[in-house]
């Protein structure tokens, strides 16, 4: 991947991370959150913390599945081997090198 590509993922990841731990956050208390039954025994500034890490990182996942989805068809076909006697056997592209458009 490229960096540009990884700025379009982390950048609004970042941004609706924030956005979803604020709201999250104003309606939950970080110290009457509960984990498997448990009360939480780190400091709020830890749970804040690990909140926004988890916001972010569902975040960058639908960021990711959006540009996935984004590629065109010339991306998701294309040639990743130039040469065609270095495909592998049965390709149909091996036998025609034309067949590859760039």
């Amino acid at each position: 991947m490229t960096a540009q590509r990884w700025i379009h993922i982390l950048w609004p990841a970042f941004i609706v991370g924030g956005i979803g731990e604020g709201i999250f956050f104003t309606v939950f208390d970080p110290a009457d959150l509960t984990l498997f039954g448990e009360p939480l025994v780190a400091s709020r500034v830890a749970i804040y913390s690990a909140g926004f890490f988890c916001f972010w990182a569902f975040a960058a996942c639908s960021s990711a599945l959006t540009l996935f989805f984004q590629r065109t068809s010339a991306e998701i076909n294309r040639c990743p081997i130039p040469d065609p006697t270095q495909r592998p056997p049965g390709c149909p592209k091996r036998e025609d090198p034309n067949a590859c458009c760039g």
